[in-house]
């Protein structure tokens, strides 16, 4: 299933980097910038992550919500968000599931090595569950300024 604009964002229900469930569905009424990345901790996903926390107050007043979802386990999670300060949920997907579900478990490769890892993508959601954008090139040192487009 390839996800478009105008698709229903598929539900998931993942542990967060406190243990805790979340599912997608808890966010019906805000507006979600569902994130992709591929790694706590390393150089773009730090920018990425940081950009974003960097600009979460604008976010919140335009009623957006940030979830961060990555591989990585809830412990490694922790971790990045207490580094680095971040003031946003972190979803934990180490069954793959949700990478899965929206289609961002692709195969790549690096040194003509090819595996399989999670492509850098966001997803902007409305507040009924519906996906109004796909960013699939991401700048991850202006990531806000790509969600925030008015």
């Amino acid at each position: 299933m390839s996800l478009t604009v105008g698709s229903v964002a598929p539900d998931f229900e993942q542990k967060n980097q406190d243990g805790e469930l979340v599912k997608l569905s808890d966010f019906r009424g805000q507006k979600v910038v569902l994130y992709f990345y591929p790694k706590d901790s390393t150089p773009g996903c730090t920018a990425q992550a940081c950009n974003l926390n960097d600009n979460l107050d604008g976010l919140k007043a335009k009623g957006y919500v940030v979830l961060g979802v990555s591989v990585d386990s809830p412990k490694s999670h922790k971790k990045f968000i207490e580094k680095y300060g971040l003031g946003f949920t972190l979803i934990s997907d180490e069954d793959h599931s949700v990478v899965e579900a929206y289609g961002v478990w692709v195969e790549k490769s690096m040194y003509g090595r090819s595996y399989m890892g999670t492509a850098r993508t966001t997803f902007i959601i409305d507040e009924n569950g519906v996906i109004q954008d796909i960013i699939s090139k991401v700048d991850t040192k202006n990531h806000t300024s790509q969600v925030i487009t008015e």
